[in-house]
């Protein structure tokens, strides 16, 4: 995939990965972050420090350059003046112009502390109990004589009580935030309430501000000791023109202040070539002299009156403003190319994850299918296995029933009933029993009456199957019947008791009916049928 003209699909996953952090943290085109990190062997940390801190000639680049001595034409920012100027010349040609200076990102050394070591703070403790004592007396008469007039105060301690704005004594380095919000302070103190809207962070923060927003950076640098600062200050920097000008949205100024007398102020005055006070400076992306560079685009040393402050300013401003707007469109295009490509990464990644959700519940359907299969499989075994067992149990008992006592036998010891059997069973069966025999044997004779009745038929099946007869009885084998016996007046349900006796039961004759035993989920189906037809 090729993106600005740079084919992505070339680079590596590191690579890849480098170019993603190094966008997201500085929101630079891939055309241009590209050969940054090439020229900083792809280590993220020095493309992003040259990034913001600029960067120095490639020795290795002018090298290639020089070797092939190829002509190249320096950027050039003209104004109407200089074209009038250039052709009012013989030539018609406008003199090259210089390239601004850079502007070098600042960042003060962060205050390292010594801490003395334990031997020499037991030897000096004396001298420090006794200095502080010294220092706090002082302080006491300091504090005493600051309520005596001015013209009888004495001169030493009229100085040492300066302080503030103006204040040369006791200014303590501070962290590049509080410095600036201690320089508003004054700045305030000093002159009032001002509508100026001071950058309250560091002098590096303020650049990086401006570079991030492409905005331009206006450094005001005091001098409160000298003297030109206060008329300064209250002719041009706070009157209405530039208070309105600078708050004006549509210039994108970020202001940033500082008292030399502070540490950074003060290293920004040498890094900036400040020689005259009061001092200002405009600096801005200049992305034709490189696409990360901050450059210098005007400098303003001394007082002035605010007309004239305010159109320099101008001037500087219209001159690199379409620049800033090149570059700012193009960034909106890359923002809006990066939200395009993460929208259709996340309804990719979720069309991906429905399709796997859809596969998940398919393979987890066919898996419960699969397992109701088998389920259904092994019943059906069982139930094989359950009703080959029961077929052997009723030929192994019919071979166990005692035959019917013939007509010779005592009346007494003979019981004589009549059977009412299922239909299918063959009607109404009249037999005798021995009176010992139990009431589970009369089960069994039910049970097993179509192979008591035609034991030819049985045989001859058999024979026809092949199959040879198993009438041993089964083993693992609980018997269940599926019918009862019972007296029809008065009801009398007979249960397959192995101790019962018919003749102690039943007595010496009886009418029993054989009732088919429905099971509990035919019974529930049967009555939900039967609420159907009654809806």
């Amino acid at each position: 995939m090729a993106d600005n003209g740079v084919d992505l699909s070339q680079l590596s996953p590191e690579q890849q990965s480098a170019l993603e952090q190094y966008t997201q943290v500085t929101a630079q085109d891939i055309k241009d972050a590209v050969p940054l990190l090439e020229r900083s062997q792809w280590n993220v940390q020095i493309a992003i420090s040259k990034f913001f801190d600029g960067e120095g000639p490639d020795p290795i680049a002018e090298a290639l350059e020089a070797q092939n001595n190829i002509p190249r034409q320096a950027a050039r920012h003209e104004n109407l003046q200089e074209s009038f100027m250039a052709s009012s010349r013989p030539s018609g040609r406008a003199l090259p112009r210089l390239r601004p200076d850079p502007a070098p990102r600042i960042v003060p050394p962060p205050q390292s502390t010594h801490r003395t070591p334990l031997l020499f703070s037991i030897i000096f403790s004396p001298f420090t109990f006794g200095f502080r004592a010294v220092s706090t007396l002082f302080r006491t008469f300091l504090y005493i004589f600051a309520f005596l007039p001015a013209s009888v105060r004495p001169r030493a301690i009229t100085t040492s009580m300066t302080s503030g704005w103006k204040g040369t004594m006791g200014r303590r380095m501070l962290m590049p935030r509080d410095t600036a919000a201690r320089f508003k302070r004054e700045f305030e103190e000093e002159y009032g309430n001002t509508s100026l809207p001071w950058h309250e962070g560091g002098f590096a923060q303020a650049l990086d501000l401006a570079k991030s927003e492409l905005k331009f950076l206006l450094i005001v640098l005091m001098s409160p000791e000298h003297d030109d600062t206060e008329s300064y200050t209250r002719e041009t920097l706070l009157s209405p023109e530039t208070i309105n000008f600078i708050n004006d949205p549509a210039n994108n100024i970020v202001l940033w202040g500082g008292n030399v007398l502070d540490s950074e102020a003060y290293q920004v005055a040498a890094e900036y070539n400040c020689t005259k006070f009061p001092f200002s400076c405009l600096v801005c992306l200049t992305p034709k002299e490189g696409s990360t560079r901050m450059s210098i685009v005007k400098r303003l040393a001394g007082p002035m009156s605010p007309q004239t402050y305010i159109a320099e300013i101008q001037t500087a401003i219209n001159k690199y403003a379409p620049d800033l707007a090149g570059v700012r469109a193009d960034r909106a295009a890359q923002d809006l190319a990066r939200n395009l490509r993460t929208e259709q990464d996340s309804a990719y990644e979720r069309s991906l994850a429905r399709d796997r959700e859809r596969a998940r519940q398919r393979k987890e359907a066919e898996a419960q299918a699969k397992l109701a299969e088998e389920q259904a499989r092994e019943q059906a075994l069982v139930a094989e296995r359950l009703a080959q067992k029961r077929e052997q149990w009723r030929r192994w008992r019919a071979t166990t029933i005692a035959p019917e006592p013939d007509s010779s036998a005592d009346p007494k010891a003979v019981v004589r009933l009549a059977l009412k059997m299922p239909d299918n069973a063959g009607g109404r069966v009249v037999r005798r029993f021995a009176a010992t025999t139990t009431v589970e044997e009369l089960y069994a004779f039910v049970e097993c009456y179509d192979l008591l009745t035609n034991p030819d038929e049985e045989v001859n099946r058999e024979k026809e199957s092949g199959e040879e007869s198993d009438r041993e009885r089964p083993e693992d084998y609980t018997h269940e019947y599926k019918f009862r016996i019972a007296a029809p007046m008065p009801r009398v349900v007979y249960q397959p008791d192995e101790s019962a006796t018919l003749g102690s039961t039943i007595g010496r004759s009886g009418n029993l009916i054989v009732e088919s035993v429905i099971p509990d989920d035919d019974e529930e189906e049967e009555s939900d049928s039967g609420e159907e037809d009654v809806e």
